[in-house]
């Protein structure tokens, strides 16, 4: 899923909420406020569907205690015992035969209580996952796609940019984090005790990058090797193909857009 652009690189709306292009090129608006309540209300149907389960398993104890685990089947039980004069229990195995039923009995009703709210929580738990890693990948990429910095000083695009640094950043209670290169939070230099933002971060993840005179606009291939001029090329840049193979594909993609040419 990838957010769609127009030809000026911009975001294209419907109803002032982004499109998507989902795998199988279907295009979707996402509504990033409805999404957050739906996983709020997922979170708490979940949770009533859990405490009801407690508590019914709660109120069974007693009775499963003493070895009737369904009240309805020992309320049963007992009425046909009352039932039943005293001389015609004629063994001591047809009392526990009635009590041996009503228990199974129990446990079966239970048994399928509670696989019914396993099987619900599952589903929901599913849901929420969906949702949740739906508008992280919606935050993180609104991010690249809105980067000051990426749209001025790199000469890559926002989505290369994001194929290179984007499992650098995660999200967490709807915030984006920064990661180093070791999975360590960065923090802002000049808003202390916070994360850096989304440009501060890049900027530095830029920094750090080895190839990073690769992908930042004005270095290009200039020195080490690069030609400039010749073979009429209008000012496209001459790279060796020792340097070319060095290049990781982000790199390589933003030099054959800007017109590169390959000599061995």
């Amino acid at each position: 899923m990838k957010l769609k652009l127009d030809a000026n690189g911009n975001v294209v709306l419907q109803d002032g909420k982004p499109v998507y292009i989902l795998d199988d090129g279907r295009e979707v608006a996402h509504d990033a406020a409805a999404t957050v309540a739906k996983i709020s209300s997922l979170n708490g149907e979940a949770m009533s569907h859990r405490q009801a389960k407690e508590a019914a398993e709660a109120a069974l104890k007693p009775f499963k205690d003493a070895g009737i685990t369904d009240a309805a089947a020992a309320a049963e039980a007992l009425q046909t015992m009352a039932n039943i004069k005293t001389g015609d229990l004629t063994t001591a195995a047809k009392v526990q035969e009635i009590k041996d039923a009503a228990t199974r009995s129990a446990n079966e009703a239970v048994a399928a209580a509670t696989r019914a709210a396993e099987e619900k929580q599952r589903e929901l738990t599913e849901q929420n996952t969906k949702l949740t890693q739906d508008l992280n990948n919606h935050i993180v990429g609104g991010s690249f796609t809105g980067s000051k910095f990426i749209a001025e000083k790199l000469a890559i695009p926002a989505d290369i940019a994001q194929k290179v640094f984007g499992d650098r950043f995660k999200v967490e209670g709807g915030k984006l984090v920064p990661l180093d290169a070791n999975g360590n939070p960065i923090f802002s230099a000049t808003n202390h005790g916070n994360h850096a933002d989304f440009d501060e971060a890049i900027q530095v993840m830029v920094s750090q990058y080895p190839n990073k005179d690769k992908i930042l606009k004005g270095s290009g291939a200039s020195g080490g090797g690069a030609s400039g001029g010749g073979g009429g090329s209008g000012g496209a840049k001459s790279i060796s193909r020792a340097q070319f193979d060095a290049m990781d594909g982000a790199a390589r993609a933003a030099a054959m857009k800007g017109g590169a040419t390959i000599s061995d």
